[in-house]
């Protein structure tokens, strides 16, 4: 089973329209190790998810720290909501966003594809391209992406179209 080894978060001030914070959390595998290929993709090595916390902890500091429990959130696609939930289950933790539907996720992948007219829906490199933006930090990266996917919902709130309730990367 594949795990969550990196948190990354972005704070969104939807009313002024900025990115207010980024964050991050490295979470200590229990059942991998990191490849090779997860390093060349990420540059997290096993030494440094080792000094992570666990996924519990990780967890309580979503929800605690960030109020995961109360806000919507958002990713680039479907695989983290599902991946937080496949995890959540196999460690017998509570997912820390709420019962996990759509009501507290939005994909923001599907939302952009939409609003840019898009018959395929693009990475988030290439959406970042597409929307005139520039990749900001390491693709792949869990900060930097949550980072560059904030540039975009707030590219997305801008056109008009973000729905109102997501607003949290």
């Amino acid at each position: 089973m594949h795990e969550i080894i990196e948190i990354g978060l972005t704070v969104v001030d939807v009313p002024a329209r900025r990115r207010v914070s980024r964050h991050r959390v490295l979470v200590r595998p229990t059942r991998s190790t990191v490849s090779d290929f997860c390093t060349e993709l990420t540059g997290l090595t096993q030494a440094d998810v080792e000094r992570g916390v666990t996924f519990s902890e990780a967890c309580r500091i979503l929800v605690e720290e960030y109020g995961a429990g109360t806000r919507p959130w958002t990713s680039w696609g479907e695989y983290d909501r599902r991946q937080f939930a496949r995890q959540s289950q196999a460690d017998g933790v509570a997912y820390p966003f709420g019962y996990p539907t759509e009501r507290t996720h939005t994909n923001a992948k599907a939302v952009f594809t939409t609003a840019y007219g898009l018959g395929k829906k693009p990475g988030m490199d290439r959406a970042l391209q597409i929307a005139g933006l520039p990749l900001e930090g390491r693709h792949h990266r869990g900060e930097d992406d949550a980072w560059n996917i904030a540039a975009l919902v707030l590219d997305l709130l801008d056109r008009g179209a973000w729905p109102v309730t997501a607003t949290v990367v």
